[in-house]
């Protein structure tokens, strides 16, 4: 996987966005993205973070639901090149599915081959439907775990249910349920993965705070999409109908882009400086900063460009329903939480210029 991410490169990928039907499945256009080599971005830590975050927030200013998945996809590549898996089939599509909810549990056990029997569900599998490959958390049955797996989904044993999923906003996400197969009950049989790495390497490696810096870069994508939408308005305005509200609202969004901006820069600079570091800080520093902006900017945008944004505009308004569900990765108050507890650990003054 390259190490470096050239302006070249993302002026391709910029081209290859504009290409695609803005209303294609998500999937397709991930697809077309990998089958072009789009998909292979710097690894975090490795010199050219910012290179990576500058990517996905292309991607989210184009479509937020084709950034969730583009974001898992390319998030699975760095974390099997982290944990010493090998290449990956050309054009693949990836997702990375670690959320654990109450009733979805993946179950695994070894087989005599060394392979890993994959049994249960796992919940808000993005793009499960649609894409070639999944790298998820499963568990052992004496309740070792998390242990991250790789499935082909193109398994007899492997089914997914898109029945709960109900979203308006981040739809074309598709978050939906999958089983895999019990061979005691199912007669297609085992459905087989292969580790990754080992029990709790999904968690205790770097590149996991790193990962979750990366979905800031997404949210920050987002923002400014409806950002730009306010600056188009105000820009193609004759003069005498800038309004000092419609001005005061771009500014307001600039400072909180441009703030926004230099913090995900930091954060990108650090984690190149302290690859092996822990990065738990700076990653809820950037997403709780991203959030915060994202948040600003689509108040904002609304407030100034009114009702027919929404309803005439079909970028600003998908962006618009899809920002506040994807920002909602963010555990809210658990994370300022966390991050305040990680402050209050510093004995120096934190905010000495």
């Amino acid at each position: 996987m390259s190490n470096a991410l050239a302006d070249a490169d993302l002026r391709s990928l910029q081209a290859a966005l504009a290409d695609l039907d803005p209303d294609a499945p998500a999937v397709d256009a991930l697809a077309s993205l990998a089958e072009r080599g789009l998909d292979q971005l710097p690894l975090p830590g490795s010199g050219a973070t910012w290179q990576r975050w500058r990517a996905l927030a292309t991607v989210a200013a184009f479509d937020l639901s084709l950034a969730k998945l583009y974001e898992g996809h390319t998030d699975a590549l760095a974390i099997m090149a982290e944990l010493g898996v090998g290449e990956v089939p050309h054009g693949s599509t990836w997702g990375t599915w670690a959320a654990e909810a109450p009733n979805r549990r993946a179950i695994v056990e070894r087989l005599a081959n060394g392979r890993l029997a994959v049994r249960g569900g796992k919940a808000w599998c993005s793009g499960a439907a649609g894409l070639s490959h999944g790298l998820l958390t499963a568990w052992f049955a004496d309740g070792r775990g998390p242990q991250l797996v790789r499935v082909a989904m193109a398994q007899p044993g492997v089914a997914v249910d898109a029945a709960a999923w109900r979203a308006v906003g981040m739809a074309g996400s598709a978050s939906i349920d999958v089983r895999f197969s019990d061979a005691v009950n199912d007669v297609m049989g085992d459905v087989v993965g292969d580790e990754v790495g080992g029990v709790g390497d999904y968690l205790s490696r770097p590149g996991f705070w790193q990962g979750g810096a990366g979905v800031a870069a997404c949210w920050y994508g987002g923002a400014t999409a409806l950002g730009a939408a306010v600056h188009r308005a105000v820009l193609r305005a004759p003069a005498a109908q800038r309004s000092p509200f419609r001005l005061a609202a771009l500014g307001k969004i600039d400072v909180a882009l441009q703030a926004t901006a230099a913090l995900l820069r930091d954060a990108a600079v650090w984690i190149d400086a302290y690859p092996q570091a822990d990065a738990s800080a700076i990653a809820l520093r950037a997403r709780l900063a991203a959030e915060d902006c994202a948040r600003l900017v689509l108040d904002e945008a609304g407030r100034t460009l009114g009702a027919a944004a929404f309803c005439l505009d079909a970028h600003f308004a998908r962006v618009a329903a899809d920002l506040p569900v994807f920002v909602r990765q963010s555990h809210a108050e658990r994370d300022f939480a966390a991050l305040g507890e990680r402050v209050a650990q510093q004995e120096n003054d934190p905010w000495l210029l």
